[in-house]
Formats: structure tokens, C-alpha cells, sequence
């Protein structure tokens, strides 16, 4: 299985009156800390705020993608939201893939609307060969992930289960499955889904305010959150329920 990225940190001063340089995440790296993503699947987890999102945007566009999403051949933006971390990005490369695509849940329907504008009628059957404004939001996602993504490729996923049901999850877990062990790609994912950090092999790196770590899966805050949910989730409920009064 081969990787396209074995290690990030950061070069350079951060600018310490831009609110990137007050993530937990960034402070963590800003003072010599490497993130290790040699696995074929890497997981950044943690609550909002930390950085994840932030640090996933910055190794995305350090590396060519556009900032809201797709291929490295998209060449459009609707708002220059994405921060300026990724001029402080270092990677440890080993090769270069052939493939790849940045997936972000928060501006795909402008990376569908801009596929659209440039289908010439052959285009679109990369994706499905149906328009991605013309199914559901899941359907649109998942649809991607199984048509657009070929294989010897690197994919960045920004929280992907925020439009898939359970069931669409685990299709697109087999098809991570299926890339990485025959199609040499590399996946780095922010989620918060404990399905998607259940990956066999996954390397686990959970974001807080204390900076980064890497854990097994199960020892991970979101983790241990939703078992103790499943588990009893009647008694979970009354806890916070009773909580909020």
C-alpha cells in the first residue's frame, strides 16, 4: 500500500494576531510538533475549535487542491473564506499521487454546481453520469466517493458522515477499504463519526485544547461518548436532559 504523505508540520512564524495562531492544533504544531500520517488512513477527531477542520483545509490546499473542495484542476471560489495556514504547511512527501480530491461537507454544493458548469456531457460520467444537484445530499456524496475516486490517489475528507446515513457510512468505508489495499491511495479524514475511526489501521489523532494526540480509536472522547450512549441510552438521556434544567 503506498502513501503520498508521511508527515506534517508547520515552517514559519504564525502571524500571532490571526485567530489561527490561537488554535489548540496550531499552537501544538507551532512549537515543533509533527503529525505522523504514513498510514493509509489518518483520522483527525476532536470538538470544534480545535483545529482539525482548519489543520485538514491547510494540508489541502498546501498540496494544490482548491480551498472548497475538489480536484486539483478546480479552478473556481465562491468566498475566500479558508485561512492562511497553508502557507506554513511542510510535508514529508514520498511520492505524488495520480489521483485525488478534496470533499468538504460545508461548501460541496458548490463544488457540484461547478462541475455542472463545466460538464461538456462526458464530464459528469466520472461522478455517476448523473448530476449531483440532482440527487440527495448523501446520495451525492457517496455517489462521488464511488465514481470520482479512481484509485492511486490522495482524498481528504472533511467530515463526509455529516450527509450520510449509517448505512452509507459503511459503503464508504468498504470503498476507503478497497482503495487502500488495491488502489494505493491514502485517505486523511476529519470526522466525528467513530464508525470511520474504527478503520482497520487507521492512525488516530484526537484534537483538544491540550494540542494533538494520537490514541487508539477507543480511547478517544467521541468514542467512549457514544458507547456509554448505546449502551444505556435511556439513562443517558435523563443525564442530559436533567442537566439542562
Amino acid at each position: 500500500m503506498k502513501t503520498y504523505i508521511d508527515s506534517v508540520r508547520l515552517k514559519g512564524e504564525i502571524d500571532k494576531e490571526s485567530y489561527i495562531a490561537e488554535l489548540p492544533a496550531v499552537k501544538f504544531l507551532a512549537e515543533g510538533g509533527k503529525i505522523d500520517i504514513s498510514a493509509p488512513v489518518t483520522v483527525f477527531v476532536g470538538e470544534n475549535g480545535t483545529g482539525k477542520s482548519t489543520l485538514l483545509e491547510g494540508i489541502a490546499v498546501a498540496f494544490g487542491f482548491n480551498p472548497e473542495g475538489g480536484s486539483r484542476n478546480f479552478d473556481f471560489s465562491t468566498a475566500a473564506t479558508h485561512s492562511g495556514l497553508f502557507k506554513h504547511i511542510s510535508f514529508a512527501k514520498r511520492a505524488y499521487p495520480k489521483d485525488g480530491f478534496f470533499l468538504r461537507a460545508e461548501s460541496f454544493y458548490n463544488v457540484a454546481t461547478y462541475i455542472d458548469s463545466i460538464d461538456d456531457g462526458d464530464f459528469i460520467k466520472g461522478y455517476g453520469g448523473v448530476s449531483l444537484h440532482e440527487q440527495s445530499h448523501g446520495e451525492s456524496f457517496l455517489s462521488l466517493a464511488l465514481n470520482r475516486f479512481r484509485g492511486r490517489g490522495l482524498y481528504i475528507l472533511d467530515e463526509p458522515e455529516a450527509a450520510l446515513s449509517p448505512q452509507s457510512i459503511m459503503t464508504l468505508i468498504a470503498q476507503m477499504g478497497r482503495l487502500t489495499k488495491e488502489e494505493d491511495s491514502q485517505f486523511i479524514i476529519a470526522t466525528h463519526s467513530p464508525m470511520i475511526m474504527a478503520f482497520p489501521g487507521a492512525r488516530v489523532y484526537e484534537f483538544s485544547e491540550e494540542g494533538i494526540e494520537e490514541k487508539d480509536y477507543r480511547e478517544t472522547e467521541h468514542f467512549q461518548l457514544m458507547k456509554s450512549f448505546m449502551q444505556n441510552p435511556d439513562r443517558m438521556m435523563r443525564y442530559i436532559l436533567e442537566n439542562e434544567e
